[in-house]
């Protein structure tokens, strides 16, 4: 077992995570797990650790890694010269033709 697996492992019961009255009936624990288990099996440096936290935090989150471009590829009509972002769904237009 991985020092990340007994780490998290420790953390989390000390939090009382994985007890059946925590949030969730204690299913945050088992889902931690599963996600601490496949990043230890991955295998990374201190540099590729850092940086596959931030991008799966992010795509996670649904945040974008890069800004809308306002392409046409980007917008769902959603009714008559409404349309909304695809990629941010807090993200309207009107088209005014």
């Amino acid at each position: 077992m991985s020092n990340l697996i007994k780490h998290a492992e420790k953390e989390l019961k000390l939090a009382g995570i994985h007890e059946k009255d925590a949030d969730y009936d204690g299913m945050l624990y088992k889902a931690v797990m599963e996600l601490i288990k496949v990043f230890s099996k991955q295998g990374h440096s201190g540099f590729s650790a850092n940086r596959t936290l931030q991008l799966f935090h992010k795509v996670a989150s649904f945040e974008n890694l890069l800004p809308l471009t306002g392409k046409d590829d980007e917008w769902n009509e959603i009714s008559d010269n409404e349309f909304q972002n695809n990629r941010v769904s807090s993200v309207f237009k009107k088209d005014l033709y």
